[in-house]
C-alpha cells in the first residue's frame, strides 16, 4: 500500500516538472524546480523526478558555461532520443533555450563511437536585444 503512495506521488512530482518545463520554455536547474516547486516535495524526490525522466527520453541535460547541469524538455524525440541540437547561453539574462535545426556538423574518425553531443554558444538572446 505504501508503495503505490510514493509512486504516485513521484508521478504527480515528474508531471509538475514537465508542466514547469513547458510554461518556461527554457532549461531549469534543479535549484529552479526547488525555488518553484516550494514545499510540493523535497530535493531528492526532485532529482529522483529529473534522473527518471530524463531515463525515459521525456527530457535532457544541458551543461551551462558555469557546470550547472540544466534539463530541457524533448520536444522532437519521435524514435530516437537525441539531443545534437545547439543549446544557447544568454550572457545578459542567462537563459538556456534550446535552438531546434540547427544540428553541429561534427566530423571524428570512424573508429570514434559518438553517444552525446553537447554544444552550449553564448550570445545575447533575442528577448535581451
Amino acid at each position: 500500500m505504501e508503495k503505490k503512495i510514493v509512486r504516485e506521488r513521484s508521478s504527480a512530482v515528474r508531471n509538475k516538472i514537465l508542466q514547469i518545463l513547458a510554461e518556461k520554455k527554457q532549461a531549469l536547474a534543479h535549484k529552479d524546480f526547488q525555488l518553484i516547486m516550494n514545499d510540493f516535495c523535497d530535493r531528492v524526490t526532485i532529482y529522483r523526478a529529473l534522473d527518471k525522466l530524463h531515463d525515459d527520453g521525456k527530457i535532457h541535460k544541458i551543461t551551462g558555461v558555469d557546470g550547472v547541469i540544466q534539463y530541457a524538455i524533448c520536444n522532437k524525440c519521435l524514435d530516437k532520443h537525441r539531443h545534437d541540437h545547439v543549446h544557447f547561453n544568454c550572457v545578459k539574462c542567462q537563459k538556456v533555450s534550446c535552438v531546434e535545426n540547427s544540428e553541429p556538423t561534427i566530423h571524428l574518425p570512424k573508429e570514434y563511437q559518438v553517444h552525446e553531443i553537447q554544444c552550449l554558444v553564448s550570445g545575447i538572446c533575442p528577448d535581451c536585444q
